[in-house]
């Protein structure tokens, strides 16, 4: 992928760059994954250079940035994998092979998302939102059932005492109130299909997670 969009900064439109990154990016990747997760967040949990050499190799489509002035300002990274709706039940490291995707299946019929991260610098421009769109697109050009993955909830432990994660996920969508996360994959197109408990050590979650999906409009 290699394409160049226009975004609104408040002021004007600005030009930026989606394409899928390579090794000359890794600095800027990492970068960006300390932007995106500062202290107290657990540094040995930011990307390595191994885990990005396997993004690029294994599934080199999967792989995506998007470059503001040339700078590396987010990125989005998936693997394919088998999904059986009747058991949705897993945990990230087990689907993701703990983000070095060496489990990744090319005859499988997914697009599981890895990791999705925007600098903080740029949050503004709603590049979360296009690296999501673009990766719809290799949904789309691989002619995959879907792209899934789990959300993190980061306002329920705001009120897991009054309620429980499924009930959250329902008031969330009832509008009765908003979750940084949940809420944007919604307006992303993301559509929640099942509440998974111990998905990722994540204490504002309660360390549940709501796999959300999206659907290749083009297959049955």
């Amino acid at each position: 992928m290699n394409k160049e969009i226009f975004v609104f900064n408040g002021k004007s439109h600005q030009k930026v760059r989606i394409r899928n990154y390579t090794k000359d990016d890794f600095d800027g990747l990492i970068r960006v994954q300390q932007e995106s997760y500062p202290p107290p967040f657990p540094p040995e949990l930011w990307w390595n250079q191994e885990q990005l050499e396997n993004h690029c190799t294994l599934f080199p489509k999967g792989a995506l940035c998007v470059e503001v002035d040339g700078r590396i300002a987010g990125s989005m990274t998936g693997l394919i994998v088998p999904f059986d709706p009747a058991h949705p039940v897993h945990t990230w490291e087990e689907v993701t092979d703990n983000g070095y995707i060496r489990n990744h299946n090319p005859q499988g019929d997914t697009l599981y998302v890895v990791d999705i991260s925007v600098s903080p610098l740029y949050r503004q421009l709603g590049l979360g939102r296009w690296l999501m769109f673009s990766m719809y697109e290799v949904v789309i050009q691989l002619r995959l059932k879907r792209l899934l993955g789990g959300s993190r909830m980061p306002g329920y432990h705001k009120k897991s005492k009054d309620l429980t994660a499924q009930a959250y996920v329902e008031a969330l969508l009832r509008g009765d109130f908003h979750d940084p996360v949940v809420s944007f994959l919604l307006r992303c197109g993301r559509m929640p299909i099942a509440v998974i408990p111990e998905y990722l050590e994540d204490e504002e979650s309660c360390n549940y997670a709501v796999l959300m999906e999206w659907r290749n409009p083009f297959i049955s």
